[in-house]
């Protein structure tokens, strides 16, 4: 990954886009810290995908076979003075 001072990052964004969607992440540094990444919306949307879908997920869950009451109480509800 390449590195860019916060100021040449300004003075240069067109080229870092380009450089994130060719080459790959672009590191941005403020201060000498690592700061941000700017990288092309398709690494971003694998690194933001779940990895397991929802239906795979609750059948792997240790709750699975927990018994559930999921039976709605008759009872009135409560007054409310307004």
């Amino acid at each position: 990954m390449e590195h860019w001072q916060l100021q040449e990052a300004k003075n240069r964004f067109s080229e870092i886009v380009n450089k994130a969607l060719q080459e790959g992440p672009q590191v941005v540094t403020r201060r000498g810290k690592k700061t941000v990444v700017i990288l092309s919306v398709e690494q971003y949307q694998r690194l933001v995908k779940p990895t397991v879908n929802i239906v795979d997920f609750f059948q792997k869950s240790p709750l699975r076979d927990v018994d559930l009451d999921l039976t709605r109480k008759k009872d009135s509800s409560r007054e409310v003075n307004v």
